[in-house]
Parts: structure tokens; sequence; C-alpha cells
């Protein structure tokens, strides 16, 4: 078996020869090469063509934000963030490197984890990002659909209009998430009303901000969702689950939980469609996107089994084909899309509700 060919980008030298002894301690682990910037860990990139790169965020010359995605864009490579930025600027920057096709990120070490504890779970990301096949990602992605969503109802892959009313929209994502969701909402119509539920799995303390960026992608207001609100009460709002919480919808209020992790996520996509099932059955409309695991899948059969709309997102625009494989191998899903067609599709749902209305 070769061994994973891994290139480290930190402007900290101190920080730096820390990753890399890490990385050195690990027999099926190669070390091709080092970057203080964005501008050398391209050129670096491209000569060597590694398996994965560490990338940190705040570089001198070029970003770390700038050079993930030009990587992405021209010689697409698993990119794992390594950061300790925790202020709002910095995590906005994180959730756009994520948007831009780096896979996942994981915080710096603090100094105050017992001993051996992050190293350990520095190196398992590492081997398993290395692993993921990641796409070319251009940023122009993000902005495409716009010139469809005129005639999203009218022209949506599979549109039925199905003779039935719906209420809300459920979304789960983990890996590759951010970049997916953005172009869901950014393809809707301005008229879409449809409440939208989102959870997404991000590794703390990076979760903190999310809705907040969100917010700003596009011209849909995006908040954190609030215990005990309406549903009713959210017309086109997206509300997002915070760090830390299920959100579940009960008596037809959203309602944040403590209780235990599902597949050791909190939130959990499966928690959110299963009350999603049991509340609104056939006005539910529930979407599965790209990310690693099952989560979401059983959540999604439950959806599907009580007469709602389910879709999951394709393999082909995926970051990771792994929660979408399972819905698709449970049946769970009555629509496989690409991305770009996800958001034109909800649209229609929503026409298609909108004329079922006495």
């Amino acid at each position: 078996m070769s061994k994973l060919r891994i290139l480290v980008v930190e402007d900290s030298l101190t920080v730096r020869k820390r990753l890399v002894e890490i990385l050195g301690s690990d027999a099926d682990i190669e070390l091709v090469g080092e970057a203080e910037d964005g501008k050398r860990a391209i050129e670096i990139c491209e000569q060597c063509r590694p398996d994965l790169i560490t990338m940190d965020m705040m570089l001198p010359v070029m970003s770390g934000l700038a050079a993930t995605e030009y990587i992405m864009a021209h010689c697409p490579t698993p990119i794992l963030v390594v950061s300790a930025s925790t202020n709002r600027g910095e995590l906005f920057k994180i959730y756009e490197a994520l948007a831009a096709g780096a896979v996942d990120v994981l915080e710096k070490p603090t100094g105050t984890e017992a001993e051996g504890v992050w190293e350990r779970r520095f190196l398992a990301m590492v081997k398993l990002v290395a692993r993921i096949r990641v796409i070319t990602h251009l940023r122009a992605r993000l902005t495409g659909m716009r010139e469809r969503v005129a005639n999203a109802g009218a022209s949506a892959p599979g549109a039925s209009r199905p003779a039935q009313k719906f209420d809300l929209v459920a979304i789960g994502a983990s890996t590759g998430g951010p970049g997916a969701i953005v172009e869901i909402l950014r393809s809707l119509p301005a008229e879409f009303h449809l409440p939208i539920l989102f959870v997404l799995h991000i590794n703390e303390p990076f979760g903190t901000a999310l809705a907040d960026w969100l917010d700003g992608q596009t011209a849909r207001r995006v908040s954190y969702a609030e215990d005990g609100a309406p549903v009713a009460s959210l017309g086109g709002r997206v509300v997002v689950a915070p760090s830390g919480r299920h959100l579940v919808v009960r008596d037809r209020r959203l309602r944040l939980t403590l209780d235990h992790e599902r597949h050791s996520c909190r939130p959990s996509v499966d928690v959110l469609f299963e009350s999603v099932a049991a509340e609104y059955g056939p006005s539910a409309v529930a979407c599965l996107l790209t990310g690693m695991g099952k989560d979401g899948a059983l959540g999604l059969r439950k959806v599907r089994d009580c007469g709602g709309t389910t879709i999951a997102q394709d393999e082909s625009t995926s970051i990771v084909y792994g929660m979408p494989r399972e819905a698709a191998m449970l049946g769970a899903a009555q629509q496989i899309l690409r991305i770009g067609e996800i958001g034109p599709r909800l649209a229609s749902l929503q026409g298609a509700g909108r004329e079922a209305r006495p």
C-alpha cells in the first residue's frame, strides 16, 4: 500500500514543525513539502500533486482562502483546513474555503488537550480526508444557477405538479455542505415562501457564525433556530441548527434539544427528518446533501414512508457521496438530482402546492 503524500501549509514555523513531526511519526505518511504562504503552496501542489494539503487560513503573500480557490479550480486536491481562527471575520474565511471545495476543518491544538489526543485526531482526519475523491470546484458554480431562477417552476427536472400542499423543507448536509446549501439558496426565486430547516455537521468551534455567513450569501434571511418559534411564522426564512443542539419540530414549533448524539452527531440530520416526518407527513419536503457517513438516510426514508417528498444529491456533484448514497441504497430518495437542479425542483414543488390550495 502506497504512502499518503502530504503537503503542510502553515506560516508559523513552530506550528508547521509540529505538524510535520506528527505526520512523520506515522509510517503510512510521506511529507512531500512545506509552504509558509499560499503562493508557495500552489507551486508545490502543481509540482508534487500531493494526496492531501493541510491548509492554514491566515497566510502571507496569498491567503489560505485564495490558495484553496485556485487549487480546487486548477489541480483539485483534498484540503484539510487546520486553523485557530475563531473570530467572526476569520470564521467567514473558513466557510468560504469550505464552499470553495476544502473538505473539512480542524482546530489547531490549544495546549490544553490530554497528551496524544489531538495528535491522534489529526492523523485520523488526515487519513480520512486524503481518501476522498474531490472534484473541480470553480467558484462560478455558486452563482451559475441565477439565470435559471425565473423558470425554476416550469423547467425543474422531474416536476410532476403533484396535487398537494407543502409546509416546509428540511435539508441536511455534512462534508461539502456549505457550498451546496449556498447554491440551493441562490437558485430559489424571491417569492419562495416555504421555511427551510437546515442541519450541517461542522467541527467545533467552527459552527458559531455559520448562519451569519449564510445570511450574507443570498438575499434570503438566515438565522439560528430559536427554541419555541412557530414554524408557520418563519415564512421563507432559513433556520440553522446551532452547534451542539438537535433541531426538531414538535407541535409545529421549533425545539432545540440536548438529546444523545446520533451517528456521533449533534445536531443530527436523522433527528430533524424524523421529527418532520412525524409532524408534517405528506406536506414535508426533505433533502439530503453531500457528506460522509450515513446520518440522514433513515430519516429521509421515514419522510418518504409518511408520504413526504424526498430528494438526494447525486454522486457527480457531491464532495463526498456518503450520506446521499446511503439514502439511495435504502430507497429513501424519490429523486436523485445534481446540486444545480435541487433549488429549481423545490421551487416547482411550492408552485404545485400553491395550485392545490382551496
